[in-house]
């Protein structure tokens, strides 16, 4: 995860999760099992929704954007959900300065699940295809709840959210300076000053010669 922090904004880029790989170890109230989303499934989410949003630790109370807001951008390649996101959240920015962001997760309905156990024997949930609510900047104190917990979060639907697994990847936090900006005629100055050109003139009588 890629922090970059500015005087009143901090600019996130990572990835959510990987495709084709297998979670640890995760529970739910049906027990201990390992989930895998398989290629494709983050792209077709994408294109049938086009407002993901943004959350802080999955907390709907704590919208930073989404996608139509055009703070957010995602995109699913060849290692799984990229995320570039823009916040101006003062919480969040001064979190970041802190050290405390860690990692990323995501909320989703399962669409095309296969259900199967892998070869050690653990319920495997091969996550074929799914609908991306949400995806989540999960600080220190919340990352632990997530991994993995079912929640019903749409009571009158019958509907169940999946958090998917916590990815905390090597984080390299740098904050940007932001130079004012200068008048033309101080910006010329300098220039004219970083300049010699007495080697070119000394060159050019020599040719003359």
């Amino acid at each position: 995860m890629e922090i970059r922090i500015k005087k009143d904004s901090v600019e996130i880029d990572g990835y959510v999760n990987a495709i084709e790989r297998k979670s640890k170890p995760l529970w739910s109230r049906v027990g201990q099992f390992v989930e895998r989303i398989c290629k494709g499934a983050f792209s077709r989410a994408l294109k049938r929704n086009d407002d993901v949003r943004i959350l802080l630790n999955h907390d709907p109370e704590r919208d930073l954007g989404g996608t139509k807001d055009g703070n957010l951008k995602l995109e699913e390649d060849n290692i799984g959900l990229r995320a570039e996101a823009i916040i101006t959240d003062p919480e969040v920015v001064e979190k970041a300065k802190r050290g405390d962001l860690v990692g990323w997760s995501f909320g989703f309905v399962d669409r095309d699940v296969e259900n199967k156990r892998d070869e050690d024997g653990m319920p495997l949930r091969d996550v074929k295809d799914l609908d991306l609510i949400e995806v989540s900047i999960l600080d220190r104190t919340k990352t632990p709840a997530y991994d993995g917990t079912l929640v019903a979060v749409r009571a009158d639907e019958e509907t169940s959210i999946f958090f998917g697994e916590s990815f905390e990847d090597e984080i390299n936090v740098r904050e940007m300076e932001e130079k004012e900006s200068t008048d033309e005629t101080e910006q010329q100055g300098t220039v004219d000053e970083a300049i010699n050109y007495s080697e070119w003139d000394a060159l050019i009588d020599d040719m003359k010669a």
